[in-house]
């Protein structure tokens, strides 16, 4: 898909991304000892963005811990940030974190000192110490519902949206699903029939939960009715439709 993403202003910093990425997460693949298991909802965060693993009694990895010849064996744990709702390339963004596994209760305590974020537009190196201190967004937990429920129960609101955006992104537009929502904006995915992008749409000031989320996407929807731009994007569905 060309990457013509427009207006990514308001956006969380990389810290706070990475942290929502963790805190959203059902499963993720760990590397550890020349081992590679994925778990699927095995593993919980603490306050500092250290990853707790509940594995199996007879997993590698525990015994892997537990036998280093060294203390603490080095383990990557991976993350995919994949769109709840359906569209092309669904995989947002992904968390690569580097670091050292303990054992601590019978579980696998993981501490990273190395944080990857790759997203569209480039991989970033968050710094470890900025990682440990951020909050994932408040929204997180709560983005999959959101989005799955403005999608398929209020089609009509997202089409209202686009007389926001700049006519020239959506020029060729077969189709617009909302892609991610966060305490600072709302993001369009633009589809054409080969290509697309990314509309980021700004609220007025963050929300901090999911009832001034509401009221953001109701003024977003305000501002979407008084403006009297055309919509391309009808147009081109009905052309398509031919």
């Amino acid at each position: 898909m060309a990457d013509d993403t427009h207006g990514w202003t308001a956006a969380p910093g990389a810290a706070e991304r990475a942290r929502s990425v963790l805190a959203a997460a059902w499963s993720c693949a760990v590397t550890a000892e020349g081992t590679r298991e994925e778990l699927v909802g095995a593993h919980g965060v603490t306050d500092d963005g250290g990853v707790l693993l509940q594995v199996p009694e007879d997993s590698v990895l525990l015994a892997a811990a537990i036998c280093a010849p060294r203390g603490e064996p080095s383990a990557v744990l991976e993350f995919a940030d994949v769109a709840p709702v359906p569209v092309r390339d669904r995989v947002r963004a992904r968390l690569r974190l580097a670091g050292w596994l303990s054992v601590r209760d019978g579980h696998l305590a993981f501490r990273p000192t190395r944080v990857v974020l790759r997203q569209r537009s480039g991989a970033l190196v968050v710094d470890a110490g900025e990682f440990a201190a951020a909050a994932p967004d408040p929204l997180a937990a709560a983005e999959a519902r959101l989005l799955t429920h403005l999608a398929d129960c209020h089609a009509d609101a997202v089409e209202r949206l686009t007389r926001l955006v700049d006519p020239d992104s959506l020029h060729g537009a077969v189709r617009v699903r909302p892609l991610a929502v966060d305490r600072h904006g709302l993001t369009l995915r633009i589809e054409r029939v080969r290509s697309g992008g990314d509309v980021r749409l700004p609220f007025h000031t963050p929300a901090d939960d999911v009832s001034q989320l509401t009221e953001r996407i109701h003024a977003l929807l305000a501002q979407a009715s008084a403006a009297s731009c055309p919509r391309p994007l009808q147009r081109q569905r009905a052309d398509g439709d031919r």
